[in-house]
């Protein structure tokens, strides 16, 4: 006997790439994820999906921060030993592309990183096991 097939809960939903390009809330797809550049609207006005209960944080500015200084760092070195420009070179050039590109990619990552928490059910670690008690006597 063959079991029945289950349809596949995630039919209908965008893509994580597409999610994050376009700010699509992940439960219905619409482009509803941000009330600003890069801020998450409360809830999506199409489907009624809470984006509160999702903690993305910090990790996206950090993770770009830390992707894009290493690939500007290179850079900036290649270009010391390739050309030896005055300092006031690097200045103008380094500080303002690593700030747009990290602000350029924000709303992007944010977006991956909340389609990915919403795809995986993902919440906040809770053990009880952790709970630390008082020894006998004190």
């Amino acid at each position: 006997m063959t079991e029945p097939v289950q349809p596949d809960a995630t039919k209908g939903q965008p893509g994580t790439a597409k999610a994050a390009l376009f700010g699509c809330c992940p439960r219905c797809g619409a482009r509803t994820l941000f009330a600003g550049y890069a801020k998450f609207a409360d809830r999506c006005r199409a489907c009624g999906l809470d984006f509160t209960r999702f903690n993305v944080g910090d990790g996206p500015a950090a993770f770009l921060t830390l992707v894009i200084g290493t690939l500007v760092t290179g850079l900036a070195i290649w270009l010391e030993l390739a050309a030896s420009p005055p300092f006031w070179v690097h200045a103008v050039l380094w500080v303002p592309l690593t700030a747009l590109c990290v602000l350029g990619g924000l709303r992007g990552t944010k977006a991956w990183l909340l389609q990915a928490e919403y795809r995986r059910h993902a919440k906040e670690a809770v053990n009880e096991d952790w709970t630390i008690t008082p020894k006998d006597g004190e």
